[in-house]
């Protein structure tokens, strides 16, 4: 299935009503598509043709939705840029992409000015000119019209690239991951049927949509099923509280940084709150058990934690009726494929045992643009992804993720997992968030250290948490030093950046 086909409920029998609402504005879904229609047209006309890349560098709003969906129904590939990247970053997605036009909001001056003289050939178009907001219609620039049904010449497959989303980079340069019709359509379809959403749920959206947290399951299962969404420009924890219960929506997916912002609502509005959403979903980074707690007292709602990359969408999931297990993300979901692999030999752990998580289905990608060899590392010989990530299953198929397999300590020749050692550190009282590196030791080869969050108005005794892990921890996986920092460095999704850690000066 290609996207134009997933999006027929919200554009057919629900066209005429109100889908998306943004600042105070609302929209139908054919207000929406008559748009993507007449931007579509506008770029064919200025000569873009199938597979030309359409790169936007916007904050959430209608345009953006506008453009995406003008990109994918013509054949084009829709390239989302980060909006907290700056200079080398842009520039590194803009050489690799080499995009046809680029779309960006005014007030992005300052920071794509320098980069674009350094890349003239990038085709840039402001997106006030895009879409010039009025009464009634979205739109009131002059884009040609296009006739109905004359949205593309090309046949869009499910092979068909729609996106080129540009891996995080916690670790080195972003890679351009190739997402199809295909991996958007099983995914959305996937989302829906597992957490049972309908064309009567509401869903408030401060996910960035240059992400596919954001794009993958906020706006395909949205363009999926014609429900409505309140979009907001980005997660503000000043407003949040209000967002929710003004728009009373019955979903809400969010982060874990986002969560632990919800856990300062008033008993009396979260209360609330928890009467009206059915459904809170996080992902992007690994949720803390603890904060699985503390939410569920406050709000009376279990989050369901589920686990998902860039390269491949959504994976797995706990269930939404059944246990949603602290500390694990769940099972597989349907139709993916998921065996845990010993890095070093490939071959299948045991239960208990920890392995690579290796993935195989219609969610995942087709490899990364313009690199051929880095593609043929991520995929073993019988067509599974190799994530990079290292997980353990339990008897009953629940599985837990321990971390990057790069992350992975090694302490005198024992392993030390460091998502294991964050949880128990999040448990401590004091300790609002925790993050476990590898140092050099000369005895041991590497040694554990942990970096501290306070929790408001404490002060972490770093002996009494050391004491505290060689009371609940095997020896080896006791952090031999402790650092309490104001804020763990992150990337715009909220996963913590390890890299940066030993470099960032501490307060």
């Amino acid at each position: 299935m290609n996207i134009p086909s997933l999006c027929q409920p919200a554009f057919g029998p629900r066209a005429d009503v109100e889908g998306l609402e943004f600042e105070g504005r609302r929209h139908t879904f054919a207000e929406i598509e008559s748009e993507a229609n007449r931007l579509a047209g506008r770029l064919r006309a200025d000569g873009l043709v199938p597979g030309n890349r359409v790169a936007v560098y916007m904050k959430n709003s209608p345009e953006l939705i506008v453009a995406y969906l003008a990109a994918v129904r013509s054949g084009f590939i829709f390239t989302p840029i980060n909006i907290l990247y700056r200079g080398g970053e842009i520039e590194h997605i803009l050489s690799d992409a080499e995009p046809a036009i680029l779309f960006a909001d005014r007030g992005a001056e300052d920071v794509l000015g320098p980069v674009l003289e350094r890349l003239p050939s990038v085709r840039l178009h402001w997106t006030k000119d895009l879409a010039e907001f009025a009464a009634g219609p979205l739109s009131a620039a002059p884009l040609p019209e296009v006739a109905e049904g004359a949205r593309t010449e090309q046949e869009l497959t499910d092979d068909t690239v729609a996106a080129l989303v540009y891996t995080s980079g916690t670790t080195g340069k972003p890679k351009g991951a190739m997402l199809t019709h295909g991996n958007f359509t099983a995914n959305a379809l996937n989302l829906a049927g597992a957490w049972q959403m309908t064309a009567e749920d509401r869903l408030l959206l401060s996910l960035p949509l240059f992400h596919v947290h954001g794009l993958g399951n906020g706006l395909h299962t949205w363009l999926a099923l014609g429900y409505r969404v309140r979009l907001l420009e980005r997660f503000l924890k000043e407003s949040i509280v209000e967002e929710l219960l003004d728009f009373r929506p019955t979903v809400f997916f969010g982060v874990p940084t986002m969560y632990e912002r919800l856990l300062e609502t008033p008993a009396e509005k979260a209360r609330e709150i928890g009467g009206f959403i059915r459904l809170f979903v996080s992902g992007s980074a690994p949720l803390p058990a603890a904060t699985l707690e503390k939410f569920r007292a406050l709000f009376g709602h279990t989050i369901l934690e589920r686990y998902g990359m860039s390269e491949t969408l959504m994976n797995i999931s706990n269930p939404y009726d059944g246990e949603r297990r602290p500390g694990s993300v769940g099972l597989p979901m349907p139709n993916v494929s998921i065996r845990l692999c010993d890095p070093e030999t490939g071959a299948e752990v045991e239960e208990g045992e920890t392995g690579e998580v290796q993935i195989k289905g219609s969610n995942v990608f087709a490899g990364y643009w313009r690199r051929p060899e880095a593609t043929a590392e991520a995929f073993t010989e019988d067509g599974f992804f190799r994530s990079g990530d290292l997980g353990m299953r339990s008897g009953d198929g629940y599985i837990t993720l321990q971390g990057r397999g790069k992350e992975l300590i090694i302490c005198g020749g024992f392993n030390v997992y460091p998502r294991e050692v964050e949880e128990f550190l999040t448990k401590l009282p004091g300790v609002r968030e925790a993050a476990v590196v590898g140092v050099g030791d000369q005895l041991k080869g590497e040694v554990p250290m942990a970096f501290i969050v306070a929790a408001e108005g404490e002060e972490p005794d770093a002996a009494a948490l050391q004491q505290a892990c060689r009371d609940g921890l095997a020896s080896f996986k006791v952090p031999r030093r402790f650092v309490v920092t104001a804020a763990l460095p992150r990337n715009a999704l909220g996963k913590v950046q390890k890299h940066l850690l030993m470099t960032e000066p501490r307060p």
